[in-house]
């Protein structure tokens, strides 16, 4: 059952999954990718893989329950709050229509930008406060961000995962019951697991360049921690090579969100006739470069600073809360 349509609604959706659970178990469901750096591609998964996925998450968590459903509905992480709710024999909470739960112990999954915004909002902070976990994912999570809910007494458990993977499949570092992480080449992270998406539809091609002896090859890149907990760094394509140097953009705008004049940053790389790629530093803020390139070179090598500054009003997001990236590298290329 296709859930990607440029006119669905929260209502829609809860209609689709209802309709898609109750139905013939060998309809998959398709969602699309966030097409954050290019062409969305739709993603075949079948109903097996999403029920796992929803099992899995049930186990890790302690708990099941009502779901609240605070992203666009036809991504799979919205997909998946629809679904895991109804599984549970919960009518899904749609906070456009409905507002928060008044209740307490329920479940709800954000993206960075929405947490830092609700931790700003006194009656959104009660809310969460209420909450059973608020799963966070979908962009890079800073640690600063995390301690921020901690100290304001909201459960976060930070996810990692895609539309490939039936959403979520690593929760706080650690991979669910029955999936498999494991580092390629240069730290790309793969996956195997029940969980696993057959394809994309239409595209056998791109299908046969990631789905490799079991294995999803992801487009990041990441390292295990002393404790074995699965560090996503970014894109494989986030590093930047910069004069010869590899440049973490991530953990460039990581440091660079410390900073006091900056509320919000990313950091891309950009071709550049003399060092390769530049590092672009787009910020919201009022801190000028070179006191940008002081503040990063005070935590890492001086050559990770960032070489031009973009100020925005705002970083561009797409509908699903992610970072558009593409719009970003269109500044640059005007020549803004």
């Amino acid at each position: 059952m296709d859930f990607w349509s440029p006119d669905a609604t929260p209502v829609s959706v809860v209609a689709q999954a209802r309709a898609w659970l109750d139905g013939p178990d060998d309809v998959d469901l398709v969602v699309a990718t966030s097409g954050s750096t290019g062409q969305p591609k739709r993603v075949r998964v079948p109903r097996a893989a999403v029920l796992a996925s929803v099992r899995a998450s049930a186990a890790r968590l302690g708990a099941s329950g009502p779901w609240v459903l605070a992203l666009p509905p036809s991504y799979v992480a919205g997909v998946q709050v629809v679904v895991r709710s109804l599984v549970a024999g919960h009518e899904p909470t749609l906070l456009e229509r409905d507002g928060w739960p008044t209740g307490d112990g329920w479940f709800v999954s954000l993206v960075p930008t929405q947490l830092t915004r609700m931790l700003s909002s006194e009656p959104d902070l009660e809310a969460l406060r209420r909450a059973h976990t608020v799963l966070l994912g979908g962009g890079p999570i800073g640690a600063s961000l995390r301690a921020r809910a901690a100290d304001a007494g909201v459960h976060v458990v930070a996810t990692y995962g895609s539309a490939e993977t039936a959403g979520g499949c690593v929760y706080d570092g650690m991979p669910l019951d029955g999936v498999a992480v494991a580092l390629g080449e240069g730290g790309r992270i793969r996956i195997a697991g029940p969980t696993l998406f057959t394809g994309y539809d239409g595209r056998p091609d791109l299908t046969a360049e990631v789905l490799v002896g079991g294995w999803f090859l992801t487009s990041d890149a990441g390292r295990l921690d002393e404790d074995g907990r699965l560090v996503v760094i970014g894109r494989v394509d986030d590093v930047i090579v910069t004069g010869g140097l590899n440049v973490p953009g991530p953990a460039v705008a990581e440091r660079l969100r410390g900073h006091a004049g900056v509320s919000a940053a990313e950091v891309l790389g950009v071709p550049d006739p003399e060092w390769g790629n530049r590092v672009v530093a787009f910020v919201v803020g009022t801190a000028d470069l070179e006191e940008l390139r002081d503040w990063v070179g005070a935590a890492h090598p001086r050559a990770w600073a960032p070489r031009q500054l973009v100020r925005l009003d705002a970083i561009p997001l797409l509908a699903n809360g992610k970072t558009d990236r593409q719009a970003l590298l269109a500044l640059v290329q005007v020549g803004r």
